[in-house]
C-alpha cells in the first residue's frame, strides 16, 4: 500500500470519525428537544385541568341552566366542562356513604354544579378571576369556587421547571457548538498544508474555502440524518412501550425536531468550517506547525 492510499484511508477515517462525533452530539440535542416537547405536553395537560366550580343557585330554572351550558360550551376560555345535577350529587353521596339523605331530610340538600376547565392560556389567577366575575352575574349561578392556592402553586412550579429546562437546553447547545467546532477544526487542521499549497499556486480564498465548506455541510447533513434515524428508532420503540409517550410526543412534533437537528448540524458545521478555514488562510507556513 503506497503513501497516497494510506493518506486517503487516513482522511476517510478522519471524516467518518468526525461525522459520527457530530451525529452523537446532535442525537443528544434531539433527545433533549423531545424531552422538552414531552414536558410541554404535560404542562399543557396540567394547566387545562385547572379551573373552577360553579354551584347553581337554589332557584335556578332549567332554562337558565341550559343557557349557562350553552354559554360555557361556546366560551373561548373553556377547554371542557362537566355538569352534575342535584340528583347526580345525591346519588353519588348515597353510593359513597350508603346514607339516604332524601329519606331523612325529605328534600335534596345538594345543588347542581359545573366543573369547568379552562384553556392553557387562561390558566392563571388573573384570567380565572376575570372569567368568574362575569359569570357571577348569570341568574343560574349561586356560587363560584376557585382553588386559588393550588393554581398559584402549579403555575409557580411550572415556571421553575421551564427555567431549568431552558438553562439546560442553552448549556447543551453551547457545549454542542464547542464540540462540533473542535471536531471540524481538527479535520481542517489535518489539511492545513493543502490550504497553504493552494495559496502558493494562486488560488483565491473563496476558491479554497468552497470545497471545505461543501464537504462539512455534507457531513452535517449525513450526521443529522444518522442522528434523526436513531432518534426515530428510539421514539418508535418508546411509543410501543407506553401510550402516554405517543400522546406526549407525536410524530409531527418529532418531524420538527428532525428538521431542527438538520438545520443545527448544517449551520454549526458550516460556521465552524468557515472560521477554521479563514484561520489557516491567514497563517504563514511557519505558523502551520504551531
Amino acid at each position: 500500500m503506497n503513501k497516497k492510499q494510506n493518506r486517503l484511508i487516513s482522511t476517510f477515517s478522519a471524516q467518518i470519525t468526525s461525522t459520527i462525533s457530530v451525529a452523537l452530539v446532535l442525537l443528544v440535542l434531539g433527545v433533549v428537544a423531545l424531552m422538552g416537547i414531552a414536558a410541554r405536553s404535560v404542562t399543557r395537560d396540567i394547566k387545562e385541568n385547572m379551573g373552577f366550580n360553579i354551584i347553581l343557585a337554589e332557584d335556578a330554572a332549567d332554562q337558565a341552566v341550559n343557557n349557562l351550558k350553552q354559554r360555557l360550551g361556546q366560551s373561548p376560555y373553556v377547554s371542557s366542562y362537566s355538569f352534575f345535577s342535584a340528583d347526580d350529587a345525591l346519588r353519588q353521596w348515597q353510593e359513597d356513604t350508603g346514607e339516604d339523605l332524601s329519606g331523612v331530610l325529605d328534600v335534596n340538600p345538594f345543588y347542581g354544579e359545573f366543573d369547568v376547565k379552562v384553556k392553557e392560556l387562561y390558566a392563571n389567577i388573573d384570567s380565572i378571576g376575570a372569567i368568574t366575575e362575569t359569570l357571577k352575574a348569570d341568574p343560574a349561578v349561586g356560587e363560584i369556587s376557585v382553588h386559588t392556592e393550588m393554581v398559584e402553586t402549579i403555575n409557580r412550579n411550572i415556571r421553575s421547571v421551564a427555567i431549568v429546562l431552558i438553562i439546560i437546553a442553552a448549556t447543551l447547545l453551547l457545549i454542542s457548538f464547542m464540540l462540533i467546532n473542535n471536531t471540524v477544526r481538527l479535520t481542517i487542521y489535518s489539511r492545513r498544508f493543502t490550504i497553504h499549497t493552494m495559496k502558493l499556486v494562486g488560488a483565491t480564498p473563496g476558491f479554497i474555502r468552497k470545497p471545505f465548506l461543501i464537504n462539512n455541510i455534507v457531513h452535517g447533513i449525513i450526521a443529522a440524518v444518522v442522528a434523526s434515524a436513531i432518534l426515530a428508532g428510539l421514539l418508535y420503540y418508546s411509543h410501543s412501550l407506553d401510550a402516554f409517550v405517543a400522546y406526549a410526543v407525536t410524530w409531527r412534533d418529532a418531524a420538527w425536531v428532525f428538521a431542527g437537528i438538520l438545520i443545527t448540524g448544517v449551520l454549526i458545521c458550516f460556521i465552524s468550517a468557515l472560521i477554521s478555514t479563514n484561520r489557516y488562510l491567514r497563517l504563514s507556513y511557519d505558523d502551520m506547525f504551531k
